[in-house]
Formats: structure tokens, C-alpha cells, sequence
């Protein structure tokens, strides 16, 4: 039976990973396959070849985000940005969605962006209990005004699902900041803590 256990869990570290992250980059292919739904039927891939190629759709994507980056990279397609985000803006509801999808975009694909560029221990959900959660921005306005403290705004990523989360305002002398990257907290958050990132002790940061 040790025998048996020893090369059944050998086997376990080498297939569950592979397979989950063929699972992974499956369900993508497949959600970004949905793409090809945009051109004429006549012109889809898999009626001028008479079989499926999977990830068409992943370079159409690609083509597509490419080619537009291209387009409002320059004067004239900056005006049509303008003017489609003008259009967007006088239609209630799609204008609250599109500008704050639009403002999340830009902070955290954009070089100048602070939004989830420092991974902060923060005491959640109650004193004594920590986690790790992820820097969004400095928090003004009127909750700022009204508690009288300085204030900023966190994520705490639920697991083993991190899209899904809590929005959190904190106090900043309650906050800690971690010499950590992202891409370690994220892997420490999905494997429930089993893999901790290496740390060499250095001078603590203190608050962010």
C-alpha cells in the first residue's frame, strides 16, 4: 500500500495541475471562439475548411484589440472615441457601467495605474483575523469627508475565485504593506497558503 500511495501521488502532482490548466486555457479558447460569431456564416472558418480549428477566435480577439488600438492610437481616432464616449454618456444606466468599466480599465492597464499594484495585510473580517488584499486607490469625497479620516480604498478577492470579492474602505494606519508582487499573493491566495513566497527581511515599509 506505501508502494501504491507513493507512485498514485507522484502521478496526482503531475496530471492535477496540467489538467487544470488545460481546463483553464479551454474554457478561454472556447469563450473567445464565441468571437467568430461576429463574421458572415458564409466566411466562418469552419464552413470554408468543413472542420473546427479551436483558437481562430483567440486571434481574431487579438486581431480586433490590435487593430483598434492602432485606430485610436492617432488624432481622427481619438475624436471617434470622444464621440462614441459622448454618446454613451447621455444614455442613463450605460453611461454609469461603460465610464466606471472604463476608469477601472484604464487604472489597471495603464502604466501610471497604482490600482492593484501593491498587495497590503489588512484585519478582516474582524479584528485579529488577517488576509491579504490589494491597493484600488485613494479614497476621497464625501465618505472621506464625513469620517474625518485618511482613507483608501481596498479589495479583499474571495478564494479560490478572485474575480468575486469585497470593496473595503480603510483607515491607512490600519493597513500594512507587503514587499510582495501580486503574481505571489495571487498564487498564495489560489493554493489557500500552501505555496508562500520567498521573503528576504528588510527594512518594514510600515503603512502604505
Amino acid at each position: 500500500m506505501v508502494f501504491l500511495r507513493k507512485y498514485l501521488i507522484a502521478g496526482l502532482i503531475v496530471w492535477v495541475p496540467l489538467g487544470a490548466t488545460l481546463l483553464v486555457i479551454k474554457v478561454v479558447v472556447d469563450l473567445l471562439d464565441q468571437v467568430l460569431l461576429i463574421l458572415p456564416e458564409h466566411y466562418h472558418p469552419d464552413a470554408l475548411l468543413g472542420f473546427h480549428i479551436p483558437g481562430l477566435g483567440v486571434l481574431l480577439s487579438v486581431a480586433i484589440v490590435f487593430t483598434t488600438g492602432v485606430v485610436v492610437a492617432n488624432l481622427f481616432g481619438r475624436q471617434l472615441v470622444a464621440a462614441w464616449e459622448g454618446l454613451m454618456g447621455r444614455i442613463p444606466l450605460v453611461r454609469t457601467i461603460y465610464m466606471s468599466v472604463k476608469q477601472l480599465t484604464e487604472s489597471v492597464f495603464t502604466s501610471n495605474g497604482t490600482s492593484f499594484r501593491k498587495v497590503l495585510l489588512i484585519q478582516f473580517p474582524s479584528a485579529g483575523m488577517w488576509t491579504m488584499a490589494f491597493y484600488t486607490g485613494e479614497l476621497a469625497g464625501e465618505a472621506r469627508e464625513r469620517l474625518s479620516q485618511d482613507l483608501i480604498s481596498v479589495y479583499v478577492p474571495t478564494v479560490p475565485v478572485p474575480t468575486t470579492g469585497y470593496f473595503i474602505m480603510m483607515s491607512r494606519a490600519d493597513v500594512i504593506e507587503l514587499d510582495m508582487s501580486v503574481d505571489e499573493a495571487l498564487k498564495m491566495m489560489l493554493t489557500l497558503g500552501v505555496v508562500i513566497p520567498e521573503w528576504k527581511k528588510q527594512e518594514l515599509t510600515g503603512q502604505v
